[in-house]
């Protein structure tokens, strides 16, 4: 069971992915999502399904299938036990996280993927604020195999889902965190900030934006929290 997928294995959910699926989907139930993006694999695209599907106010609503969120490709690794990853890591050397394998992705490959998504949705978010003036008001995003959702969503102008993958997820967050300069919990240690993203675990952002004649600048960005897995809790409790 603990194959890794990547970009080659587009396998749907399995039942504790679903059941998992329908937990952060209750647990994100009252969050009214301005727009949802989603990877185009299918267990991301049934995640995003089940949290719509238990949401109070977007049950229906229609996903942006979006190629640029999928999981980091693993090459030749795909398909085989993860064991296998560390074994050729090992032998070339190298830490599991950033060995690429023969034919995968590398770690800069799937940040550039993950910037040309935040310059598109950047422009998205302006664009669905209406705001005429320079500062639009705080922008949530949000991602998920995972979800990057919004914490303190008082005063947000949209909120935005991002359901993509676990090693995408944390080549985004170190993006947002050592590139952007977001600013962090107080007391948040980084190994934590920078852990393994597990199935649905919720990291929030809240990002500004200005308006500019040359596009969408980026004003602040606030980490408010990073793989969150409270709503997995009771799945994990022994009957």
């Amino acid at each position: 069971d603990k194959l890794l997928q990547g970009q080659g294995v587009d396998m749907p959910l399995s039942e504790t992915g679903v059941q998992q699926g329908e937990a952060v989907g209750k647990y994100l139930r009252d969050v009214k999502f301005s727009k949802v993006y989603v990877s185009n694999l299918q267990r991301a695209v049934q995640t995003a399904e089940l949290i719509l599907k238990n949401n109070t106010h977007c049950s229906g609503m229609e996903m942006v299938s979006e190629p640029l969120l999928r999981e980091r490709g693993f090459g030749v690794a795909e398909g085989r036990h993860k064991e296998d990853l560390k074994n050729m890591a090992n032998a070339a050397g190298q830490s599991c996280r950033d060995y690429t394998p023969p034919g995968g992705e590398t770690l800069d490959q799937v940040k550039l993927r993950f910037k040309n998504f935040l310059q598109a949705l950047f422009k998205e978010m302006l664009d669905m604020s209406g705001s005429s003036g320079q500062e639009t008001p705080s922008v949530a995003l949000s991602a998920e195999d995972a979800a990057m959702a919004s914490g303190d969503l008082q005063g947000a102008s949209a909120h935005v889902l991002v359901v993509s993958h676990g090693a995408y997820i944390r080549v985004a967050i170190r993006h947002l965190v050592e590139d952007l300069k977001c600013s962090l919990p107080a007391g948040v240690k980084m190994s934590q900030l920078f852990s393994p993203c597990p199935n649905t675990g919720i990291s929030r952002f809240v990002i500004t934006l200005s308006r500019t004649e040359s596009g969408p600048v980026l004003s602040a960005a606030r980490c408010l929290f990073t793989n969150r897995k409270d709503h997995l809790e009771k799945l994990q409790e022994p009957e």
